[in-house]
């Protein structure tokens, strides 16, 4: 039972992770199996080694394929987007790094707990140097659940906006750097916020209210209509870009979008 629960699993898989257009022999195979379930369990048992290996090998050219295909449809998109750019919300007391009539405006959708946001804090920190003076930084939230500080963090910073957004960016950027410190929770939360100068008082009492529970609702919100599922999420002059890409990516977008005459520096 316990072999034939593997053939089967292993047939389905088959299926699964490869793609072919000879519809014909699927049809075939199957209604074999149907018709003789020991068929598959037999040539495991005869030819394991054979099976297995060929197995992965199916596995890998599938997933090759599955790879250029991603990528394929990767570059469309993209192409799609230096016409039809995803614009974001720029509220009107929102806390922006740079000239606010920059040329360039990055928003990230970012969670201070992942360990890839820390890497796009890197290429955020590299991209104000290279464009600076030509360049607007906007940081917007998208806490995951299985994050456990995530959530906390975020209305850390939001709560801290509310008093003074210097200290607020110092408050991102600490957490950033220290981001391993986040195991110890409110705490290393707290001694950031006081590092940072913040009124503990006034934190604490506007760490739940609307102000900054509905702005965080609404970043997510507006990141989710984008299509923003994981962090970071980056929009540079409303091109998306989903992941943690170094510097020289964001570069090379710039440079296009300069190419197609929709940016001048």
């Amino acid at each position: 039972m316990k072999l034939m629960s593997l053939a089967a699993i292993i047939f389905t898989s088959i299926f699964i992770v490869s793609c072919t257009s000879n519809e014909k022999m699927k049809s075939q195979i199957t209604q074999i199996l149907k018709d003789d379930p020991t068929v598959l369990t037999q040539a495991i048992e005869k030819h394991p080694a054979e099976f297995i290996e060929a197995l992965q090998k199916a596995a890998k050219n599938a997933q090759e394929e599955m790879g250029k295909k991603r990528e394929e449809e990767e570059k469309v998109k993209l192409a799609e987007s230096f016409d039809k750019p995803l614009m974001a919300e720029i509220r009107k007391d929102e806390s922006i790094r740079g000239p606010k009539d920059a040329p360039i405006t990055l928003v990230e959708y970012s969670d201070f707990e992942c360990p890839f946001c820390s890497r796009g804090y890197e290429t955020v920190q590299g991209l104000l140097k290279k464009y600076e003076g030509k360049i607007r930084f906007v940081y917007k939230h998208l806490p995951l659940s299985f994050h456990e500080q995530a959530m906390i963090s975020a209305k850390y910073y939001e709560a801290i906006r509310l008093q003074d957004e210097k200290k607020a960016f110092a408050f991102h950027d600490a957490i950033f750097k220290n981001q391993s410190k986040l195991k110890n929770g409110v705490a290393f939360l707290d001694a950031t916020a006081k590092q940072v100068g913040a009124d503990m008082g006034k934190l604490k009492k506007d760490l739940n209210s609307s102000a900054v529970t509905s702005r965080i609702e609404e970043d997510v919100k507006e990141a989710g209509t984008f299509g923003m599922q994981g962090t970071p999420g980056f929009l540079i002059n409303g091109i998306p870009v989903r992941g943690a890409y170094p510097v020289e990516y964001f570069v090379n977008l710039v440079d296009e979008l300069q190419k197609k005459g929709k940016l001048k520096l």
